[in-house]
């Protein structure tokens, strides 16, 4: 198996402290992804997917419609997504993934975050080029499903490594490649699971136990922030 299931194993997934905290990520993914697309899941690909996501996670039925309503009210007209890059201790590259509607708060509490725990918030792009973005689907395995022939059918819209893990199908693929592949899932009868964006780090930070848990207290106090919505890292 391949470079980004390798990373997957290895990186350290802590679930959101609390399940207000899991609401909260996925209401705005739901709100992002209707502010961009239109409230419709039946026309808008991303929406369907972050909707899957909130089922998967129990989000309740009116969390969901909750969330669509907000993307057309005028205060959301300014929500958005913004990424920060920095360096944490030891010369480990971290980057934040965020949605809000007040960047300048955001940005001095990501900034502060980083200054309490050892590090330095950079400049956009920085780090661009020590990840690659990837999606990543987690589909229903289908009785009798032939994993190559899926696999072959896949690669032609950008899919990289597919495998089964715990009775589900993974499925990782170029950052451009989930609406292809959104499609001919659903066009063929799959279930989607899960569906995410990661950023694959393509060289890793080897760190002693120490080092690793000053670099693992500035994430979990990023991902404490409720304007943040993921962090990635190079640690190993």
């Amino acid at each position: 198996m391949g470079r980004a299931f390798e990373y997957r194993k290895a990186r350290k997934l802590k679930r959101w402290g609390n399940m207000a905290r899991v609401f909260t990520r996925i209401g705005r993914e739901i709100m992002l992804a209707a502010k961009a697309g239109g409230p419709d899941p039946d026309t808008n690909p991303r929406l369907r997917l972050a909707i899957q996501n909130a089922k998967s996670e129990n989000v309740p039925k009116e969390n969901i419609e909750r969330a669509i309503k907000k993307a057309t009210d005028k205060d959301t007209k300014d929500y958005k997504e913004v990424v920060y890059e920095g360096k944490g201790p030891h010369g480990v590259a971290i980057v934040v993934e965020t949605a809000t509607d007040n960047p300048t708060r955001t940005v001095a509490n990501v900034r502060s975050y980083f200054t309490k725990f050892g590090g330095t918030l950079g400049t956009t792009g920085m780090l661009e080029y020590l990840f690659d973005r990837k999606c990543l689907f987690q589909i229903e395995a289908k009785e009798g499903i032939d994993l190559e022939e899926l696999e072959l059918e896949l690669i032609e819209f950008g899919a990289e490594e597919i495998f089964e893990d715990e009775e589900k199908i993974m499925i990782y693929a170029e950052f451009t490649g989930f609406g292809p592949i959104q499609k001919y899932l659903e066009d063929n009868g799959f279930e989607i699971k899960t569906f995410g964006f990661e950023r694959i780090p393509n060289e890793n930070k080897v760190l002693n136990e120490e080092d690793q848990t000053e670099i693992e207290k500035l994430i979990e106090k990023l991902e404490e922030d409720d304007d943040v919505t993921n962090v990635f890292h190079n640690m190993h």
